[in-house]
């Protein structure tokens, strides 16, 4: 697809991209990280969303504009730069896609049993029968983009409902996003906030949707970074819904269940009316999460031979089907998600790395100028993902050891 293409179709594919990487973002992790970082951080904790906000914009924006200004995938520029890292990074995306996904079939399966009380693993059938069925259908783009996009609105307006219902200290978080009681404590918040919005696969899920929509080329560059900034924008207006709504809670004296904190939040906010909306709202952030993983993942084989690419939508009902099977033999290996959380954290100062160094190779975005600022502003992004990184993986080796 090039500039000749109306307007009323990029806005299609433009609401598409967005939808698929905020609503890839907000999971079953994302709900539980932001309710037990707001109750143990209180009000300080918006600094860390704030923070992470920022370094989400440095790594969607360098990835988004590099990938469509190329009309290349991430494993194809990879490849391009150093022969053989493309397979490696999408071997590891892989990995970290299929781990992600159990529990996001899982997510999908609990909430299923708050609703219905179904078993888990019905529950788990189910999802797995709805998400296969949506990529079946035969041109499968449009109606994923859709069906991403009604998930993305209901979440934000239920989200947004308890909000309100549990009068936040507005004014006070407002306050600390700039000045916390303590930034060093913030770090691992910020780290686990970070890869959990833009690591591993999630960073790629837009860019990727744009360049099999065909929306690639220089003249689109401005469309891109357009639709990176109101991805990152999405994603951070649900955070900080789910943030305050959390807030208010704790801030009236309730303490959150340590095996469910945003089933609390939603039930203290709505009475029972709450308690279901919770699982409403669960189902709903993990389908649509187990929709972007596997359609993203999968982007990652389509460039290494023909059939990936004929036959994508039958790969991607594979991809589901074995993450599901996972799910109901063995459930959610813990130790599996803790390695493919630390890889999260690995991967993205590695392929943000690769993607900067291609933004000064012609061979690979031709005449295309990436602006110096935007440059700079990556780097400083791979320096502190790095760092955080490092520390995640000290993090983790604690916890696998222990």
């Amino acid at each position: 697809m090039n500039h000749t293409v109306n307007e009323k179709v990029r806005s299609r594919f433009l609401r598409g991209a967005i939808f698929l990487m905020a609503t890839s973002a907000i999971g079953p992790a994302f709900l539980t990280q932001t309710a037990q970082f707001t109750e143990r951080y209180l009000a300080s904790f918006a600094f860390a969303i704030l923070l992470s906000l920022i370094i989400d914009s440095g790594v969607q924006m360098n990835i988004w504009r590099v990938i469509s200004v190329s009309g290349k995938r991430g494993q194809e520029i990879a490849n391009e730069l150093l022969p053989g890292l493309g397979y490696v990074i999408a071997a590891l995306i892989l990995f970290g896609g299929f781990a992600f996904n159990i529990a996001n079939i899982g997510g999908a399966a609990l909430g299923l049993n708050v609703l219905f009380n179904l078993p888990l693993a019905v529950g788990g059938l189910i999802t797995a029968a709805l998400t296969i069925g949506l990529f079946l259908f035969k041109r499968f783009g449009p109606v994923m983009d859709r069906v991403m996009q009604i998930c993305g609105i209901v979440m934000l307006l239920m989200v947004g409902y308890v909000m309100f219902n549990s009068a936040p200290p507005v004014q006070e978080a407002a306050y600390r996003a700039f000045v916390p009681q303590d930034y060093m404590i913030l770090l691992l918040p910020i780290v686990t906030i970070v890869g959990g919005t833009v690591g591993g696969y999630i960073s790629f899920a837009g860019g990727h949707r744009l360049v099999d929509a065909g929306i690639t080329g220089k003249e689109n560059v401005k469309f891109v970074g357009r639709a990176a900034s109101l991805g990152i924008l999405t994603t951070g207006i649900m955070r900080v819904f789910l943030f305050l709504a959390v807030l208010g809670v704790v801030s009236a004296g309730y303490s959150l269940d340590e095996n469910n904190p945003a089933a609390t939040v939603f039930r203290v906010g709505l009475g029972d009316v709450g308690y279901y909306l919770f699982g409403l709202v669960l189902f709903v952030a993990a389908i649509s999460s187990v929709i972007g993983c596997a359609y993203t993942s999968v982007s990652f084989l389509r460039s290494f031979h023909p059939v990936f690419a004929e036959k994508n939508n039958l790969f991607i009902a594979g991809f589901i089907t074995i993450s599901a099977l996972i799910f109901l033999t063995i459930g959610q290996p813990v130790q599996l998600l803790i390695l493919a959380g630390a890889l999260n954290g690995l991967i993205l100062p590695i392929v943000l790395t690769t993607i900067l160094i291609a933004s000064r190779k012609k061979s690979i975005v031709g005449d295309y100028h990436h602006p110096t600022a935007l440059l700079l502003f990556g780097i400083l992004t791979v320096l502190v993902t790095m760092g955080a990184g490092y520390i995640a993986l000290e993090g983790i080796i604690e916890l696998w050891n222990g």
